[in-house]
């Protein structure tokens, strides 16, 4: 018996089979046409695309297991979030998706925050109003396209665009819909309050799911086109940040998460909706049944990283980069980099701030800058840290992913700064191995996800922090926090 979980990515999607003891079989990517920026701040994606990606995977992943080749039992989809996918009514796409980087909302924000009021909206939804949650989007498309916002039938999120191509299903889960901000996050349900002020019909929405339930099966059409088998279940899944939450285990109140990939996101499990009042940190339903989470999203994590290096160090890796940082002392002797490429959301909400070096010398080497990014991105991360002690959300044990965790300088570097020993584990395979867990507690197979997590996932190392680095770090730190109240003078 296998499962397989997908991930519908920024960059591309990954399809992976995993086996009932929670072993990696076989996995498989293709890559997505880049996002289209036709102007500053904005990122659409063709859901078409993402479609054709996921065939090419589900296909690849496949014929890559090995033989005998067991039946896949079920499987779950998960990938980014906030996107907006908006369908008529014979299930058609009426535009590029407004994926989640795009920050051409602002104005909306505004007007829905004045509409409902900024306090009663995170009593409503737990969150505030962002330019990246989904709602913003469609409000965008009803004020600038209304001749598009008036054929909408169906409003979904990227991933659960392409279960509709699988099965013919609109559905989605709890942990994904907290993020189109239209969702009733204490009950896990659509907010009929929000949507009615936003002048969103109830029945645009898809039914909403617990992330290990199944809500659809894989139609004939979609069992032609992939090998899947006509009639497999398809469990909810989550989003990007709840599925890869569940592939590392971090399911119960205390465990932590920190991952850098595009963005970077710190992600904690709570027992209850614990709501930031100055909503600096979203809170969503947890892919566990019945558990919440919090988390903070820097915009420009790993892009901070992929820009440098594109940008001055064209044709070197990352692994020569990083390799040369390492002689660079910790706080980078004064160079510090604000990552805000793209804005900003945990803490500042700010999507019109811009990145900046600062501190620059004489004295500073190309390796300087690239130690500078490194710490720079783990700053970003250590403020949501910094907002979790202020609203006394348990830390009990921090494990790092996506390619933050990947470079030993960055695990080090990111052990210092948040000064607390980190976890690697075994095999860090993201949302779509969280999703196939999901996958095969919804076929029965595992009772839960704790189950699941108990038997598939394994700490590979755990690293304490420098003490050398945690002096220089504290100090940094303090230093570093000065950076954005300066820049946002500037525009």
């Amino acid at each position: 018996m296998w499962f397989l979980g997908m991930d519908i990515g920024t960059g591309g999607t990954r399809a992976v089979v995993v086996d009932e003891n929670g072993r990696l079989i076989s996995g498989a990517a293709a890559e997505h046409v880049p996002f289209r920026v036709d102007h500053p701040g904005w990122a659409e994606q063709d859901p078409e695309d993402w479609w054709r990606a996921s065939k090419d995977a589900i296909v690849d992943a496949l014929a890559a297991a090995p033989e005998p080749k067991q039946p896949i039992a079920a499987l779950g989809l998960t990938g980014q979030m906030h996107g907006a996918v908006m369908l008529d009514e014979n299930g058609a796409v009426l535009r590029p998706s407004l994926i989640w980087c795009d920050t051409r909302t602002q104005p909306e924000c505004d007007w829905l925050t004045e509409k409902i009021g900024y306090e009663k909206l995170i009593e409503l939804t737990c969150n505030p109003a962002l330019p990246n949650f989904t709602l913003t989007k469609l409000l965008w498309v009803k004020t600038h396209q209304p001749e598009i916002f008036a054929k909408i039938h169906h409003v979904m999120c990227p991933k659960d665009y392409v279960r509709y191509r699988l099965t013919g299903e609109f559905a989605i889960d709890v942990q994904e819909a907290s993020g189109t901000l239209l969702l009733d996050v204490t009950h896990r349900r659509w907010s009929a309050d929000v949507a009615e002020a936003a002048g969103i019909p109830l029945e645009w929405l898809p039914k909403v799911y617990e992330s290990p339930e199944i809500c659809a099966r894989i139609s004939e059409e979609a069992a032609g086109l992939t090998g899947l088998a006509a009639g497999t279940p398809v469990v909810a899944g989550a989003g990007d940040q709840g599925a890869g939450a569940v592939g590392m285990g971090i399911l119960q109140p205390g465990s932590v998460s920190a991952t850098i990939g595009t963005s970077g996101v710190v992600f904690a499990a709570t027992a209850s909706p614990t709501k930031d009042p100055k909503g600096r940190l979203h809170t969503f339903c947890h892919a566990v049944p019945g558990l919440w989470h919090v988390m903070g999203v820097t915009q420009s994590a790993g892009l901070s990283f992929n820009w440098l290096r594109n940008t001055f160090f064209a044709g070197q890796s990352y692994d020569a980069l990083t390799a040369a940082a390492e002689k660079i002392p910790a706080g980078s002797q004064g160079l510090e980099w604000a990552p805000y490429l793209l804005g900003e959301r945990t803490p500042h909400l700010d999507p019109e701030v811009r990145a900046a070096f600062t501190g620059i010398s004489t004295t500073h080497t190309s390796a300087h800058f690239t130690r500078a990014v490194l710490e720079g991105v783990a700053y970003s991360l250590q403020d949501t840290f910094t907002l979790f002690a202020e609203l006394s959300i348990p830390v009990s044990g921090i494990r790092l992913g996506g390619g933050g965790a990947r470079g030993p300088l960055w695990r080090r570097i990111q052990a210092g700064i948040y000064g607390h020993a980190v976890e690697i584990l075994t095999a860090e395979e993201g949302g779509a191995f969280g999703c196939a867990l999901m996958a095969g507690v919804g076929a029965g197979h595992w009772a839960n996800l704790d189950e699941a997590c108990a038997q598939a996932i394994e700490v590979a190392e755990r690293i304490e922090p420098n003490p050398a680095d945690l002096s220089a770090y504290e100090a940094g730190y303090a230093h570093w926090r000065k950076l954005y109240p300066a820049l946002k003078t500037l525009r």
